[in-house]
Order: C-alpha cells, then sequence, then structure tokens
C-alpha cells in the first residue's frame, strides 16, 4: 500500500514557508541581496540583452518569441531577475513566480528551457554578489534564491500534470498514487 505524503498538502503560497525552511532561508539573506539592488540595476539590461540574445539564436525557443512584445518580455524578466535582490520574498513573490510558471505551461515551453536559462541569471548574479561586504554569504542567499525559483517553476509544471490527471480520474489522490506505482514499476 502507497503512504499518503504530507507534502502532497502544501500548494500555492504554502511553498515558501517549506522551502524556505529547507533552503534555510531568513532575513540576513534578504537583507544581503537587498543591498544589493543598485548593482543589479546596473546589470539587468545587460543580462537581459544577454539572455534574449540566447533565446532568439536557438531555433527552438525563438518560435516561442514570435507574435510576442519584445519590450515586454524584457521588462517582465529584468522585473523578475530585480525581484531576487529587492524582495520581498513573501507569499506574494512566491506567487508572481508560480505565474510565470503557469504561463510557460500555457504556451507548452518545455521545462528544460526556462532551466537552462538560469545559468545566465546564475552568471550575472553571481557577478552582482561579489559587490557585497559578505561576498560569500550574499552569494549564498542568491543561490538559495534561485534554488527556491526553480522548485516553484517545476511546481507549476508538476501542478499542471497532477490537475489534468486528476482530470482523467477524478481525484488527486488517486492521481498521485498513479504517478508513484509507474515510477515503481
Amino acid at each position: 500500500m502507497l503512504k499518503e505524503r504530507q507534502s502532497w498538502a502544501i500548494k500555492d503560497a504554502a511553498l515558501l514557508g517549506e522551502l524556505g525552511t529547507l533552503l534555510a532561508i531568513d532575513d540576513n539573506d534578504a537583507l544581503l541581496l537587498g543591498q544589493l539592488t543598485a548593482q543589479a540595476e546596473q546589470s539587468a539590461p545587460e543580462m537581459i540583452e544577454t539572455f534574449y540574445q540566447r533565446l532568439l539564436a536557438h531555433p527552438a525557443t525563438a518560435e516561442y518569441l514570435e507574435d510576442v512584445s519584445m519590450e515586454r518580455l524584457r521588462s517582465m524578466t529584468s522585473g523578475w531577475f530585480m525581484d531576487l535582490f529587492r524582495g520581498p520574498h513573501d507569499s506574494d513573490y512566491v506567487q508572481r513566480r508560480i505565474a510565470i510558471g503557469h504561463i510557460h505551461v500555457r504556451i507548452g515551453l518545455p521545462i528544460r528551457y526556462p532551466l537552462a536559462m538560469l545559468d545566465v541569471i546564475l552568471h550575472f548574479g553571481t557577478k552582482i554578489t561579489q559587490h557585497s561586504e559578505n561576498p560569500e554569504a550574499a552569494l549564498s542567499a542568491f543561490q538559495k534564491l534561485v534554488a527556491l525559483d526553480i522548485a516553484i517553476f517545476n511546481q507549476a509544471y508538476e501542478d499542471h500534470q497532477l490537475r489534468h490527471l486528476t482530470h482523467l480520474v477524478g481525484n488527486e489522490r488517486l492521481a498521485r498514487r498513479l504517478l508513484m506505482q509507474e515510477q515503481q514499476t
């Protein structure tokens, strides 16, 4: 018999509490990153240029950018990047991140693309953290926030998959059990 898991009940904004604890995100992390907001603002245009040059140069990702406002996307991505530094990293932050993940799901963007593009974010974020009075702690804080975003993006994809399977089989618990059994066979 498959065991019911407590993690299954954690959804939406409750992810922050669970993942914040798991990643040991604390007020000092927010303070360190917040002190780097000006440097992040200065780096954001170059990060955005690098980010979209890569996406547009790759045919499999460029097709998702056809017929969309690049100015709007650049602005949204810049805001997303800046939020890593300026915070606040609260339930609204989590909801915005989940919404981004849901948009990616809705347009059919495979999760491998947003995850692969995080190397651009990591590169620029790492450079920014070197401006901190405590670069090691700032880098650790930045990496925690990126890990939080990765978990939230993945959750958005998992939520979509689970909703679809739940619709097919009638309830979430049965859908989770089916997913688990498939992996165990």
